[in-house]
């Protein structure tokens, strides 16, 4: 928790609350249920909420901004960005009913309202609805971008164009060449907003709807 609020010091008293409860939360269902790995759950202030995070270090979202987080798993990166941004609006999917259950679990402890969970498939959410598409550790990047390019409209109400921003790490360079040749897009190196050695080779991708 002390890294979330090290890079995150404007955080209010609910944010903060909110946050300090994802350790506990995490650690019960572990225990029924691999939720996230089980020896990656000490890191999970610093692996999974803050990297999730890193998004608002080249974004603020403005008010009712509709986010699509498309594979959200255990709820990342859709429910640390929920607390920290209450006035934009959330739709986290996953195709497994299981993680989404647990997802929707924790809206409720955490008494989200700017948050919605449900078992869907990309392809099944409703085409040109949302500002953005997030998605962390979901399939190669010409295939994801395939998958959700239809979700955005081009309408923007934020400083950054609607589009895809991928969570992704390691070597780009062949998923950058398979991307459609006028692809715009522009890659943000986690590492420079984060002094953690973890956070070397993390990147945040944005291409434009």
């Amino acid at each position: 928790m002390e890294v979330i609020l090290r890079y995150f010091p404007e955080l209010n008293p609910t944010q903060r609350q909110q946050f300090a409860a994802l350790m506990p939360f995490y650690t019960e269902w572990n225990e029924k249920i691999n939720v996230i790995s089980r020896k990656d759950l000490e890191n999970l202030y610093l692996h999974h909420v803050l990297h999730s995070l890193g998004l608002a270090k080249i974004i603020n979202f403005a008010p009712f901004t509709e986010v699509i987080d498309v594979g959200t798993g255990g709820g990342f990166p859709g429910i640390p960005l929920a607390i920290l941004f209450p006035q934009a609006r959330f739709h986290l999917i996953d195709s497994t009913l299981k993680k989404i259950k647990i997802v929707q679990q924790l809206i409720e402890t955490l008494q989200l309202t700017n948050v919605f969970a449900e078992q869907l498939r990309a392809e099944q959410a409703p085409a040109k609805h949302y500002d953005f598409v997030v998605a962390r550790g979901v399939t190669n990047l010409a295939a994801l971008y395939s998958w959700t390019q239809k979700l955005t409209n081009k309408h923007s109400i934020n400083k950054l164009a609607n589009g895809l921003l991928a969570y992704k790490g390691g070597n780009l360079k062949p998923e950058i060449e398979e991307l459609p040749s006028k692809t715009v897009f522009k890659i943000y190196d986690l590492h420079h907003f984060f002094a953690e050695t973890w956070f070397a080779e993390k990147y945040l991708i944005h291409i434009r709807t």
